[in-house]
């Protein structure tokens, strides 16, 4: 059996590569496309914007290659297990979240129809090729619909694309493309090993150590843009990605290895994670239409999401890790 110690170092080396390269890589991508030709707005609102979701979509890729498709999608539920239990929680913790009329009307309908989709794909423990395909194909979709509420906060995201001149952008792209399929094949590696020497499955290490460590960008951007007073884009990008998530990172191994997955799947962690996104969702829509009147002509104040709702969102975060252990 492989030395624990190994694994591990195999996990961190392929932490801080997909960090590093995600950068370059989405930066590389930005730029490249401006170069040739694609609008600065529309780069932002694309690639910049799901950029975050880079190292989610190749660490599912060499997981479902490795036949490992398990941890592919316990990385897909617990990185947007993450992304609203510690990721949102923490920031509106930092700074309360604006919350506009957009994302209540479109981009939360839509997240709620689509983690009821994924939930019909996971009831019976098995990701067929014809419904990772089905998710797939709705990922343009809801990018047009994401590019149609974002773009009046466009503008931000564009001034992200970085000014790179063609072969520069052609270096970083091809450099942060390389890095980042390299360091996922280890950061797999390393997690397929810890699994086996620890005796658990593989999925239990994509809900935990892969999902959280994927997310750590994201937590790292979200607090320093509370901080500085830049929350426009906060609740919309935790939207996005976790969109993004359902439909992208976890119908790529129903479209290489179709995996078998065990019953707490669906009845574990797929319904945590649609526990806290509905809660969530609730939390939205009741500040929002507690706070969005109009009395006497007075201008209408905007939903926040505040410390109450991120308390509650961390709580369930660590009541679900308390669950997953107990259950193992």
């Amino acid at each position: 059996m492989t030395q624990l110690w190994l694994p591990c170092l195999g996990i961190i080396i392929g932490f801080i590569g997909l960090v590093w390269s995600a950068d370059r890589f989405v930066g590389g991508s930005a730029a490249l496309a401006h170069r040739l030709g694609v609008p600065k707005l529309l780069v932002g609102l694309t690639i910049v914007a799901f950029g975050t979701s880079a190292p989610e979509i190749v660490v599912s890729i060499s997981a479902s290659l490795r036949n490992a498709g398990e941890l592919a999608v316990g990385n897909a539920l617990g990185s947007n297990l993450a992304n609203m239990g510690l990721v949102l929680a923490i920031t509106a913790l930092v700074a309360p979240l604006p919350i506009h009329r957009p994302l209540l009307t479109r981009e939360v309908p839509t997240l709620l129809v689509i983690t009821a989709l994924a939930g019909v794909t996971l009831r019976d423990g098995y990701l067929a090729f014809w419904e990772g395909t089905l998710l797939l194909l709705l990922l343009p979709a809801v990018l047009m619909l994401m590019i149609k509420t974002k773009r009046e906060t466009g503008a931000a995201l564009a001034e992200e694309v970085p000014r790179y001149g063609l072969n520069q952008a052609v270096m970083w792209f091809l450099v942060g493309l390389a890095v980042l399929v390299g360091s996922s094949e280890v950061l797999v590696w390393g997690a397929s090993e810890l699994a086996l020497a620890l005796g658990v499955p593989p999925l239990v290490v994509g809900l935990t150590v892969i999902a959280l460590g994927t997310s750590l960008p994201e937590l790292a951007a979200s607090i320093v843009s509370a901080l500085k007073g830049h929350l426009e884009l906060a609740l919309g990008n935790i939207i996005g990605s976790n969109l993004f998530n359902l439909l992208a990172v976890m119908a790529i191994p129903a479209l290489i290895q179709q995996p078998q997955m065990e019953a707490a799947v669906f009845g574990r962690d797929y319904l945590a994670m649609a526990a806290v996104t509905f809660m969530l969702a609730g939390a939205i829509g009741i500040d929002y239409l507690l706070r969005h009147r109009t009395t006497r002509g007075e201008a209408p104040t905007a939903g926040r999401l505040g410390r109450l709702i991120g308390t509650l969102l961390l709580a369930s975060y660590g009541g679900y890790y308390v669950w997953l252990f107990t259950s193992l």
